[in-house]
C-alpha cells in the first residue's frame, strides 16, 4: 500500500485531500500541526514514503518540519503545500530538502498528479538502490567491484561463481533449489542441465571452505539444493 502523510491544520482542506488521495490508492495518515505530523512520522517511518506539508502550521511551521523530517530521512519524499505565491517561500522549501511544491488553490487531479510523480520517482530510486557490500559472516562481498574478501584475504571468482555468491549472501539460511540457483544465475532462457550448479558450487567450496569436502558454508539440501551458513 502506499502510504503518505498529511500535514494540514485546516481541517477540512485535510479531509478533502484525504478523501482524493484514499480514492487514489494512497493509505494516509494525517496530523493537524507539526509536533503531531513528527510524532506519526517517527511511529510510522516504515511505511510513509511521501509526507504532504503545509507550511503555516500552529506551533513549529512547515520549514521547521521539513527540516527535522530531512534530518530523518534522506529518501522520505515531501511535497510543501502553501497558499502563498512568493517565489522565496517555494524556493525555501526546496532549499531545505522539500522535493516539490504545491500552491493553494489547487485541482485534487492535479495534487494526485503530483504525488504520484514524486511516488514513481522514489520507487525507481528505491529499486535502484543497493549496498556497496554484503557481509555475511566473515565474508565480504564488493558489489561495486564484483570481488569476495574471506576475512581480509581475497578470493578469485569467475562471473558464474560471483552470481552464486551473491545470490547465497543475500539469502542467508534460506534453502534454494538447484533450478532457482540455475534460472538466477543463466537466466530462465537456459536449456542445459541442472549439473552446471552443482560444478560451480564444488568450485566454490574449493575455494571458500576450509575443509571442502566438509563444506560449513555452502551446505546441500539432499535432493533439493544449497544453503548458505555464514556462521
Amino acid at each position: 500500500m502506499k502510504s503518505i502523510l498529511v500535514v494540514e491544520d485546516e481541517e477540512a482542506i485535510r479531509e478533502f485531500i484525504i478523501i482524493n488521495l484514499k480514492r487514489s490508492g494512497y493509505d494516509v495518515f494525517e496530523a493537524g500541526t507539526g509536533e503531531d505530523a513528527l510524532r506519526i512520522y517517527d511511529e510510522n517511518a516504515s511505511k510513509i514514503s511521501i509526507v504532504l506539508l503545509d507550511i503555516m502550521l500552529p506551533g513549529i511551521d512547515g520549514f521547521a518540519v521539513c527540516r527535522k523530517l530531512r534530518e530523518k530521512s534522506r529518501t522520505v519524499g515531501i511535497i510543501m503545500l502553501t497558499a502563498r505565491t512568493q517565489e522565496l517561500d517555494k524556493v525555501g522549501g526546496l532549499m531545505i530538502g522539500a522535493d516539490d511544491y504545491v500552491t493553494k488553490p489547487f485541482s485534487p487531479s492535479e495534487l494526485v498528479a503530483r504525488i504520484d510523480a514524486l511516488y514513481r520517482r522514489l520507487e525507481i530510486d528505491r529499486e535502484s538502490r543497493q549496498p556497496e557490500e554484503i557481509v555475511s559472516g566473515i565474508f565480504t562481498l564488493n558489489l561495486k567491484s564484483r570481488t569476495l574478501k574471506k576475512g581480509d584475504k581475497p578470493v578469485e571468482l569467475t562471473q558464474v561463481e560471483y552470481q552464486i555468491m551473491k545470490y547465497f549472501m543475500e539469502n542467508p539460511d534460506t534453502a534454494l533449489s538447484r533450478s532457482d540457483i540455475l534460472n538466477h544465475v543463466w537466466g530462465e532462457d537456459y536449456f542445459g542441465e541442472l549439473k552446471i550448479v552443482d560444478v560451480n558450487v564444488r568450485r566454490l567450496r574449493m575455494k571458500i571452505e576450509d575443509e571442502p569436502s566438509n563444506p560449513t558454508h555452502i551446505l546441500t539440501v539432499w535432493g533439493y539444493g544449497y544453503k548458505w551458513n555464514a556462521k
